[in-house]
């Protein structure tokens, strides 16, 4: 745990008492504060109070009193409405704060050069925060990681020499640090996404950027500029005289990061020099992998990481559990859970990256259904649905793609798997990536990966993959 000392011998207000508003609550006792804690859910309240905090209706208490709200991510800052707490918090001129702005004070009071990675973007930041712990921890580093991949920054142990934080953050964590920092900010890509809680693209863009902007003079921005938004912010952060360095899988650089024929390669003056290869990592096979490693590459070459050291960390990066996960093998077929690809965008991304698909899709559709994922449809040999949206899929592959309704899970791994062993392909692939939520057959996208997991593991002859 970080004790949150610049608060001690104030009272602060925390709303929304899940893993990181109870760590708050936590943090902020322990460097001395006293803690109102608020909660629209009674059980979370029940739980807050056993845990020894005080608890209230924060609409009855007197504003005046409270140093700060420490306000959940989940809670609207600006759009649609700004929540309740917000307009309580800023009649009374309250500062409304995040958790990791907490984390910044305390890493500026007590070890400001402690090393610092925060990373943000529309897609990949998970991936991209968990392959910088690894290789991080490959080099030999003391690694915290956390945020919103999962383990609430607070939660960690306090930043020092030689102990780096690796700290995945979300618009809505962005919007609430006015302090962020990072020794080595990563911005990795923007598109349009959770415009119901910025307004407009442009809101969103610009929240996004400011994890990047924050970074310190002497520490490093990186950005991935293969999109208009993050090429602007790129330009803008540079021309503020900040370190920046570019990153493309698209297009050579002059002077960046940029991936070739999957090498990974380093360019100055136009000059350009080996990193990494990729090639023929399972866990970061397809293009957004190849971004999501490139900017890994550059934030620890920041850090002082060897290119030996680079490459070996590379190679042996597990990947996250139902992102693109290699379950096993049977023969020469391969099982990959992409459970983590609830819409069209996300499976997307595992589709581009094999050739002969044995495809299981299918659960509670989302507005739009498939009908975008068509230019990859040449690539799928049959399609295995599910779930709800089993008709709806149907009728947009049509004619154009193979296709059976399964109905579950069940059936759909033992045909799937069954067709593609029968095939004659060289590489055939039984994947799971849905393309919708999860909600009509299992609580979670997580529940539903494991399920298959245990289905892909239980048919006979299937080896792990190492």
């Amino acid at each position: 745990m970080i004790p949150v000392t610049s608060f001690a011998g104030k009272t602060v207000a925390v709303f929304g008492l899940g893993g990181s508003g109870l760590a708050s609550c936590h943090a902020l006792k322990a460097g001395g504060a006293e803690v109102i804690a608020g909660d629209d859910g009674a059980d979370r309240l029940a739980e807050a109070a056993q845990a020894g905090f005080v608890t209230s209706d924060l609409r009855n208490e007197s504003w005046s009193r409270f140093a700060a709200l420490v306000l959940t991510p989940g809670a609207p800052l600006t759009h649609p409405a700004p929540h309740w707490t917000v307009f309580l918090a800023r009649q009374a001129g309250v500062e409304v704060i995040g958790d990791i702005e907490l984390f910044c004070r305390e890493r500026q009071r007590h070890a400001p050069d402690a090393p610092f990675v925060a990373i943000t973007g529309t897609n990949g930041k998970s991936t991209t925060t968990a392959l910088i712990a690894h290789l991080m921890r490959v080099a030999g580093y003391d690694t915290q990681m956390g945020g919103n991949i999962g383990t609430a920054i607070l939660s960690l142990e306090p930043p020092r020499k030689g102990r780096v934080h690796v700290i995945e953050m979300s618009s809505y964590q962005i919007d609430l640090t006015a302090s962020l920092d990072p020794s080595v900010g990563i911005l990795l890509n923007i598109s349009e996404d959770h415009i119901d809680r910025h307004g407009t693209l442009a809101h969103y863009a610009a929240v996004k950027e400011r994890l990047v902007a924050g970074v310190p003079p002497q520490g490093t921005a990186i950005v991935g500029v293969d999109d208009r938004w993050s090429r602007a912010a790129a330009d803008r952060i540079e021309q503020a005289g900040k370190r920046v360095v570019r990153v493309s899988v698209r297009n050579s650089l002059p002077d960046g990061m940029y991936v070739d024929h999957e090498t990974i390669w380093r360019a100055s003056g136009g000059a350009r020099s080996e990193v990494a290869r990729i090639g023929g990592i399972g866990s970061l096979r397809g293009l957004h992998n190849a971004q999501n490693a490139a900017c890994a590459a550059a934030c620890a070459i920041a850090l002082g990481v060897s290119s030996e050291v680079l490459q070996k960390a590379l190679r042996s990066f597990p990947g996250l559990a139902h992102r693109m996960e290699q379950v096993g093998r049977r023969g020469n077929v391969l099982f990959v859970n992409d459970s983590k690809g609830t819409n069209a965008d996300a499976a997307a991304r595992a589709l581009s990256s094999f050739s002969d698909i044995f495809w299981i899709a299918g659960g509670k559709p989302k507005l739009g259904g498939i009908a975008s994922l068509a230019e990859y449809f040449p690539r799928i040999r049959k399609a295995y649905l599910i779930g709800e949206a089993a008709p709806e899929f149907a009728a947009t592959l049509g004619s154009q793609v193979a296709h059976e309704i399964s109905q579950t899970l069940e059936v759909a791994v033992e045909r799937a798997s069954r067709d593609a062993e029968a095939s004659g392909l060289a590489d055939p692939v039984v994947l799971l990536s849905p393309a919708c939520a999860s909600f009509d057959q299992y609580r979670n996208f997580e529940i539903r990966g494991t399920a298959f997991r245990e289905l892909v593991t239980a048919l006979p002859g299937v080896k792990p993959v190492v």
